[in-house]
C-alpha cells in the first residue's frame, strides 16, 4: 500500500472526509476504519490521529456533504446571459443533484434529518444566502413576473424538494425543466395565452 504524504491534522481531515463519503454511500455506517485508511493510503491508527472515533469521522463526513458552500459557488456559476427559463433549469438542477446526494447519504447513515451546521441562525442565513443568489438569477426578467422574485425562488425551493425527494415523488423525480415550467406558467391555460407544450408525465 502506497503512503499518503505528511499532512497537517487539518489538511488529514479534509482527506480523510474526501475518502470517507464514497464509502458512506456504499457501505453506510458499517464502513470500516480499514477501509477509510486504505483508500487514505494511510495506516489505520491514522485515522484516530485526526478523529477520536469512526462516529466522529462520519459525523464530520455528513456536515461536509450537506454544507451549502459548494452548492452556492455552483449556482453564482450560472450563466446570467441565458434566457430566464434556461438560467433557473440549470440552477434547478444544480439543487436538485445536491439534494438527492443528501436524500440519498441520509438514507445510507440512518439520518432522518442533515445536521444544521451548528446554530439555527447560521442555517437560516444560508438559506436567505442561497435564496438571494437564485433572486439575482431573476434579475430584469422579474419584470415579467406576476410575483416577486423571492416568491417565485421559494415555490421553485419547495417544488425542487418535494419532487426530488424519492418518497414524496413516489420514486419518480420531477426533471429540472418540469420543475421551472410548472412554476412559471403553471398547469392552467389563461384566455389569450399562447398553449405551451403539455408536460410528458402521466400520473398512474
Amino acid at each position: 500500500m502506497s503512503r499518503a504524504p505528511a499532512m497537517s491534522v487539518e489538511d488529514r481531515r479534509a482527506h480523510l472526509i474526501d475518502v470517507t463519503l464514497p464509502l458512506l454511500r456504499e457501505h453506510g455506517r458499517t464502513v470500516t476504519t480499514s477501509q477509510i485508511a486504505r483508500a487514505a493510503g494511510i495506516a489505520e491508527g491514522t485515522v484516530f490521529r485526526a478523529f477520536e472515533s469512526k462516529e466522529a469521522l462520519i459525523d464530520a463526513t455528513i456536515a461536509s456533504a450537506v454544507d451549502p458552500t459548494r452548492v452556492a459557488d455552483l449556482l453564482r456559476g450560472v450563466d446570467a446571459g441565458l434566457p430566464l427559463r434556461e438560467r433557473l433549469i440549470e440552477a434547478v438542477g444544480i439543487s436538485q443533484r445536491r439534494m438527492q446526494e443528501v436524500f440519498g447519504l441520509m438514507a445510507k447513515v440512518g439520518v432522518m434529518e442533515p445536521p444544521r451546521h451548528g446554530q439555527p441562525r447560521h442555517h437560516a442565513e444560508w438559506h436567505e444566502r442561497i435564496d438571494g443568489i437564485m433572486v439575482d438569477l431573476v434579475g430584469a426578467d422579474r419584470e415579467h413576473l406576476r410575483v416577486h422574485p423571492q416568491s417565485l425562488v421559494v415555490f421553485l425551493r419547495l417544488l425542487t424538494f418535494a419532487g426530488s425527494h424519492p418518497h414524496l415523488s413516489d420514486e419518480h423525480p420531477l426533471t429540472p425543466a418540469e420543475i421551472v415550467d410548472l412554476v412559471l406558467d403553471g398547469t392552467r391555460v389563461r384566455p389569450g395565452a399562447t398553449t405551451s407544450a403539455p408536460l410528458s408525465r402521466e400520473v398512474h
